[in-house]
């Protein structure tokens, strides 16, 4: 019961954390920034090292916590 709680709490801080960094996040779309080449400068090429390219590695491994935690809360086992 003390492990289904704590894993209960962790998924919990998961969805909220998750949450807000998507919302941090900027848009896919391009803009008017596409029209102008804006797209293709310094920062375009370099998103990876970014805070931008980090907030997706973030996002992505959030996700995998998410639906793991989701799934082990599920099994009943506890």
């Amino acid at each position: 019961m003390v492990l289904r709680t704590i894993l209960t709490v962790v998924f919990i801080i998961i969805c909220v954390a998750l949450s807000l960094i998507v919302l941090l996040q900027e848009g896919k779309s391009a803009g008017l920034g596409a029209v102008a080449g804006a797209a293709e400068s310094y920062w375009g090429k370099n998103k990876g090292r970014s805070m931008e390219g980090n907030l997706v590695k973030i996002t992505k491994i959030l996700a995998v916590l998410f639906l793991v935690l989701a799934v082990v809360l599920n099994l009943n086992l506890f």
